[in-house]
């Protein structure tokens, strides 16, 4: 049996994270060797986690060897149980403390905490003196019909980019564990995305995590979502039997959890074969709150490059828009790759709107601010939809179900339309 384990990551870029090697014995206890920029601060509180996790992992005697790059506890603890669980099966879990503020997401999780604290706080349940002091930034909850204008795509294994990430302000954050992760680090993914979706601050953002294509992707659907996750998104999705298995899975998932929360779903269409079937999977389950598309590998698929224009997409990008229309859903974009190119950014994202997207995919902070601007709404739409909204109350107090405004007729769709582009309005502080 193989005795030795690594996990984390090494290198002179490498940041805010940490590298274990882990030997099991037979006797002589826990013996750590350190190297940590911090020593002088925080090498004794680094060892004295070292020694919590492996004993609650059950781990009595190993040696431990680690490179720290100033890596948070969270990060520590799942880098060393990665390692310990490539050694030996166990159901121990070393599950960190949630931040102030997710508590209450999961009541019963919540009250069942508070009416036995006990030991191991950090194994199950929530500090109490954190959640009464808690300035509850986490606290808001991913509704179906929230803004998704803005998602940032970070790598799950580069704790460095997550720890920061919400004060670029975008939509939602997706911990990935698909393309951005190597094969031989998925597990070690999986356990550091679930530590951060318990303490990392996403200052409101929605809390999406990309999972792998099925059938590797049921695995990450039980680690990742009782511990706060808002929204998945089912990568390469061809068939509405996949989303269908992945919303059973998460069903399972939560009653085994003893939760009740609404976890929503976003498939990601990537093939002709996806295209086609997108009415059906957008409405496959009605945890569905948003297809996307991604036309990275939609154009590998149908064996033509990606253009600035996107006429090769066109027709992918329509139908799925149409689809989500018809479904009730958001339709949201694939990325925009050059990062540098903010002008070539702010052009497909009005080609985008004018399409009837309603968002879309951010592989670097800097490109949020752009997509922001590109799908708020102008001062012209503005007034007029405040016009059908007064023109529609008009109409329902004199027991009106229609009106008109001008020429044109004013029926319900036509002012839920209408009441968006205000809610949108308001959030970007737009002159109402």
């Amino acid at each position: 049996m193989n005795m030795l384990a690594t996990a984390g990551n090494l290198g002179e870029q490498v940041r805010s994270d940490c590298h274990v090697s882990l030997e099991l014995k037979e006797k002589g206890g826990i013996e750590i060797s350190l190297q940590s920029k911090v020593e002088g601060m925080f090498g004794n509180q680094i060892r004295a986690q070292i020694a919590e996790v492996l004993q609650q992992l059950g781990v009595d005697h190993a040696r431990v060897e680690m490179q720290d790059t100033g890596a948070l506890p969270f990060v520590i603890a799942a880098r060393l149980e990665a390692a310990v669980r490539q050694l030996k099966q166990t159901v121990h879990r070393f599950i960190p403390e949630p931040l102030p503020g997710l508590e209450r997401e999961n009541i019963p999780e919540y009250h069942r905490a508070k009416e036995s604290p006990g030991k191991g706080q950090a194994q199950n349940s929530p500090g109490n003196s954190r959640e009464e002091n808690s300035s509850l930034k986490n606290r808001e909850n991913g509704g179906r019909d929230r803004f998704r204008l803005s998602r940032l795509y970070l790598p799950g294994n580069t704790p460095s980019l997550m720890i920061n990430a919400g004060i670029h302000h975008p939509d939602g954050i997706i911990l990935d564990l698909e393309d951005s992760v190597a094969p031989e680090k998925k597990e070690e993914a999986r356990i550091l995305v679930r530590n951060a979706l318990r303490q990392v601050d996403f200052y409101g953002a929605e809390r999406m995590v990309r999972i792998n294509q099925l059938p590797l992707g049921l695995k990450d659907i039980g680690e990742v979502v009782p511990h706060f996750v808002q929204l998945l998104l089912i990568p390469k999705c061809e068939q509405p039997g996949e989303v269908q298995e992945v919303d059973e899975t998460v069903r399972s998932v939560l009653r085994a959890a003893g939760q009740e929360k609404e976890v929503w779903l976003m498939p990601i269409i990537e093939s002709a074969l996806g295209v086609e079937q997108a009415y059906q999977i957008a409405t496959a389950s009605d945890r569905v709150v948003a297809l996307a598309i991604g036309l990275e590998d939609y154009t590998a698929d149908l064996g033509v490059r990606r253009t600035p224009g996107g006429e090769e997409s066109f027709y992918a990008r329509s139908r799925i828009v149409n689809a989500c229309k018809a479904a009730g859903i958001q339709p949201i974009d694939s990325v925009f790759s050059d990062v540098a190119d903010m002008e070539g950014l702010m052009e497909t994202v009005k080609r985008s709107r004018a399409l009837g997207f309603e968002g879309m995919g951010c592989i670097h902070p800097r490109q949020i601010r752009v997509i922001h601007e590109g799908y708020a709404p102008g001062i012209e739409e503005i007034d007029r939809a405040r016009q059908i909204v007064e023109a529609f109350r008009e109409a329902e107090e004199n027991g009106l179900g229609v009106t008109t405004l001008g020429s044109k007729m004013i029926d319900p769709p036509v002012v839920k339309r209408a009441q968006q582009t205000l809610r949108m309005a308001a959030r970007f502080n737009k002159n109402l």
